[in-house]
């Protein structure tokens, strides 16, 4: 059980780096997008359930959807700017 919770540990601090040393913001969401549902598992091992839903629904479900909405809208105003 240790070492799973040292793996889990492991996994958030590579996926928190990885998040801000990306240099491409799609790439940045999809790795914070792990980065909630790794701890979502861990909240699990934490006996705390609610918080694992709310983090799996808020966190790796909901924010993910909104930072993509995001992205294509900066992409699409960028386009515009271009032919005008």
């Amino acid at each position: 059980m240790i070492l799973l919770e040292v793996i889990l540990l492991a996994a958030l601090i590579v996926c928190a780096a990885a998040t801000v040393l990306s240099r491409k913001l799609l790439p940045s969401v999809v790795i914070f997008m792990a980065y909630s549902s790794i701890m979502a598992i861990a909240w699990i091992f934490m006996r705390s359930p609610d918080l694992a839903i709310a983090e799996a629904a808020i966190g790796a479900g909901v924010t993910t959807v909104l930072f993509i909405a995001t992205l294509r809208r900066v992409n699409a105003l960028k386009e515009g700017e271009r032919d005008g």
